[in-house]
């Protein structure tokens, strides 16, 4: 097991500023007083953990993650629970996946022992900001970089950062609980083709996305939907999160597009098909044309459609635009589907109901 070294420093703000700062934290915002951070040579392997006062790296220019991208990071949430105790949503489901991110990448793994133990330090040292109330919780930022000096390319990094950030959070899409989103289907770029990276959490995916979200901004919507790279016709994902549609009735019909190595395989995503075979709802993977989807809105077959992941938990979609016209789901507003899963997620994750799954991680 790898030792982390604490160095706590002074409180970066006063307990009264705090508070005002946890108020309204919005999302990633504001930052805790402390990081983790681990070191890793082809050497000695990882080592030098600690713990110490959040603030800037110095690296070099030429720094390897600045010029060819080696960068993966996991988004995860602990949470203040009935009585004040803390807990951490399924924390080895995102050990596992940022390994696998990593070895898309060529960069080390780490253990998953290694990669909770971190968490758990920063969430313990600096509990005073995982905040109260329903919607509100610590999101926590792990991520490792490239740190090789020098240009070449030919190889990957001999050298990497890994720290842990930790930010307190109101929901993603905002405090007054979930809104029907207006997205745009983008039909000019694509996220990630089958081979690719799509199923890595790598930075470069995110920054990669970024002008199809404006194009989405320009025509008045909340996010971008993609398609499959080979036709531009399967529903991938929207934005950085994993996509639902719900064919609703007595026993409602749950489809998440297949995981193709293109979509990222999302935690809450597992959590959620697991979530609606316990509430009775069958619930599978397919796949599932933007053609259909319009089809199947029009012919009112298809009730409700939703977007999930760790920023946003559920997200309901209410309206979708696209050069060819647009189209509305359901009757535009949350459909009780989709809130009978946030209520039963929120739940677990709160500690207000049984945790059948044990995906609730105590922090002591």
């Amino acid at each position: 097991m790898i030792d982390f070294a604490t160095a706590p420093g002074g409180h970066r703000l006063a307990a009264g500023e705090r508070d005002r700062a946890l108020d309204i934290p919005g999302f990633g915002q504001v930052f805790t007083d402390h990081m983790v951070t681990m070191r890793w040579s082809e050497h000695s392997g990882w080592h030098d953990g600690r713990l110490e006062p959040y603030g800037p790296f110095t690296l070099p220019p030429s720094t390897s993650v600045f010029h060819y991208g080696q960068a993966v990071f996991e988004g995860m949430k602990a949470y203040r629970q009935a009585g004040g105790s803390l807990a951490l949503f399924r924390p080895e489901a995102n050990a596992e996946r940022f390994n696998r991110s990593a070895r898309r990448l060529a960069m080390p793994g780490l253990p998953p022992e290694v990669f909770v133990r971190a968490v758990e330090l920063l969430v313990t040292q600096d509990r005073n900001w995982v905040p109260q109330g329903e919607g509100r919780s610590l999101y926590l930022r792990p991520f490792m970089i490239a740190t090789q000096p020098g240009l070449g390319f030919t190889h990957p990094s001999s050298s990497y950062l890994f720290c842990v950030i930790a930010s307190p959070a109101t929901p993603y899409f905002g405090p007054a609980g979930p809104r029907a989103l207006t997205v745009w289907l983008c039909e000019d770029y694509v996220r990630a083709a089958p081979g690719g990276t799509g199923e890595a959490k790598a930075a470069g995916n995110y920054a990669a996305a970024f002008a199809a979200g404006r194009q989405a901004v320009a025509h008045g919507c909340d996010q971008v939907v993609w398609l499959d790279a080979a036709e531009r016709a399967r529903v991938e994902e929207m934005g950085g999160m994993n996509l639902f549609f719900v064919y609703g009735g007595e026993r409602p019909r749950l489809l998440t597009p297949e995981l193709t190595g293109a979509l990222l395989p999302g935690i809450t995503r597992d959590s959620l098909l697991t979530l609606a075979g316990d509430l009775g709802m069958d619930a599978g993977e397919g796949r599932i044309t933007a053609a259909q989807w319009r089809e199947e809105c029009e012919a009112a077959r298809l009730t409700e459609t939703f977007a999930c992941g760790t920023a946003a938990v559920i997200a309901p979609v209410g309206t979708v635009r696209s050069a060819s016209g647009g189209w509305q789901v359901g009757d535009g507003n949350p459909g009780p589907v989709m809130r009978r899963l946030r209520t039963e997620l929120l739940d677990i994750q709160y500690g207000r109901v049984p945790d059948p799954h044990r995906w609730m991680h105590k922090v002591d």
